[in-house]
Order: structure tokens, then sequence, then C-alpha cells
């Protein structure tokens, strides 16, 4: 079962694009590790890595957008602390 994680993980992360593909890879990698330690359940592992990988990578790009624009108003509203 091992020899299919990295396969799986790959096909997983060309299938929904490199866009939304951010974090899936380390996901899969990660999840499918702890499924095959949890009682063989690799390729579950790997969809569900995939998966809170993904969603932890947008949390994160949200969160540093938000910070960026936050910042960039705070330069407008006071130029001269630049």
């Amino acid at each position: 079962m091992r020899k299919f994680v990295i396969p799986i993980a790959l096909a997983i992360s060309l299938a929904s694009g490199a866009a939304e593909a951010k974090g899936c890879l380390k996901g899969a990698v990660v999840g499918g590790v702890a499924g095959h330690f949890m009682h063989r359940h690799t390729v579950l592992g790997v969809v569900a890595g995939c998966v809170i990988g993904h969603h932890m990578a947008v949390t994160k790009e949200q969160q540093e957008k938000a910070a960026r624009e936050k910042h960039q108003q705070a330069q407008h509203q006071n130029p001269q602390n630049h």
C-alpha cells in the first residue's frame, strides 16, 4: 500500500489544478503517513490530508492578504510614518 501514497498524492494535486493545489501535496503526504500507521488507512489519510492542507493554505493566504491590506490602509491614512 505504501507504494501508492506518493502517486495518489501527485494525482490529486495535479487533478485539482496548480492554483487549487496549495497545501494539498504536503497534507496528502502527512495524511498518508498518519493513515498508514492508523490501521492501514493510507488512501483515506491522503485524501483527508489533501483537503485539510488545502484548507489551511487558503486560510493562511487570506490572513496574509488581510494583513497586507490593513498595512496598506494604515499607510494611506498616515503617510508621514512610512
